[in-house]
């Protein structure tokens, strides 16, 4: 097979909604599509991938892709849900994926979770991520002249829906809403949603969250956020920390039947230490010490 790249050095595919398959979104000069193949975004097999690389990679699929209105090429695409097991047929096609992806320059941001999927989450996620980047393009995160540190998008502070001042971009926020609303009604031992990231070396940011449904035990959430050749606007582990949350607020719509999925906390405990013994891997450390104290 004779490989053809895209004019102007570009391997990207514009991106056209055709077949009934229009954009679900458009936001901030960009438009969100659903679900598309790997073939369909990329002009051509790239050289260095083989002709059975190819043929697996390119039926490969991402569950959403953003292109920008003007020219319809992609400017990330976003996979949402469980992580391929190890060793596994679907993580050895994701490696080819990967490859591919990384050989046209096609920016990834992947979200690893078992709980969160795209159908239900994909486009709330993306919207926020577009706005976060959006408001990091304006310049935001640059100190100002008198050396003040700046206002993350994550941290702007307004009025809540309840009419409480808070963080109107916590991703989480009504997540927290409902485990206090649990804990009215007695159906948690603790209101408050608590969570902790880190960031591998070389590897992806990692979010924890948990709610305790007895003294003795908590309902756990872990999300993976892998950003490849993309900046999500945020940083990624509080990203991965928020998506936990919201994962938590999932779990707590069916918290009668989450009994026998509930993590003891000797055990989430012993985790978050084992975390903490492993700090060498981790990007900036693990910060979250204070969470170690029985």
């Amino acid at each position: 097979m004779t490989s053809t790249g895209g004019g102007g050095g570009s391997w990207l595919r514009a991106v056209a909604g055709d077949g009934g398959r229009g954009p679900l979104l458009a936001r901030g000069g960009q438009l969100v599509h659903g679900p598309r193949r790997l073939g369909e975004l990329v002009q051509g097999r790239p050289p260095g991938v083989t002709g059975s690389q190819w043929s697996t990679a390119s039926r490969e699929g991402y569950d959403l892709v953003v292109c920008a209105a003007d020219t319809g090429r992609p400017v990330f695409a976003v996979e949402v849900g469980p992580v391929a097991a190890p060793g596994s047929a679907a993580q050895r096609a994701e490696r080819l994926k990967n490859a591919v992806a990384e050989a046209v320059g096609l920016a990834v941001l992947r979200i690893g979770s078992p709980t969160l999927r795209a159908e239900e989450h994909g486009r709330r996620i993306v919207a926020y991520v577009i706005d976060a980047r959006a408001y990091a393009a304006l310049g935001a995160g640059e100190p100002d002249d008198t050396g003040v540190p700046p206002i993350g998008f994550r941290d702007i502070l307004g009025r809540l829906p309840d009419g409480r001042t808070g963080h109107v971009n916590d991703l989480g926020a009504l997540a927290r809403a409902a485990a206090v609303e649990a804990y009215v009604s007695r159906r948690l031992a603790d209101p408050i949603v608590r969570g902790l990231h880190v960031r591998w070396t070389g590897g992806p940011a990692e979010g924890w969250s948990w709610v305790r449904v007895r003294s003795d035990a908590c309902l756990v959430e872990r999300v993976t956020v892998h950003p490849q050749r993309v900046s999500a606007g945020v940083d990624p582990g509080r990203l991965a920390e928020d998506l936990a949350a919201v994962a938590v607020g999932e779990r707590l719509r069916a918290l009668d039947a989450a009994e026998a999925v509930l993590t003891p906390w000797d055990e989430l405990l012993a985790e978050i230490r084992g975390l903490e013994s492993r700090h060498d891997e981790l990007t900036g450390g693990f910060a979250f010490a204070h969470l170690c104290a029985d």
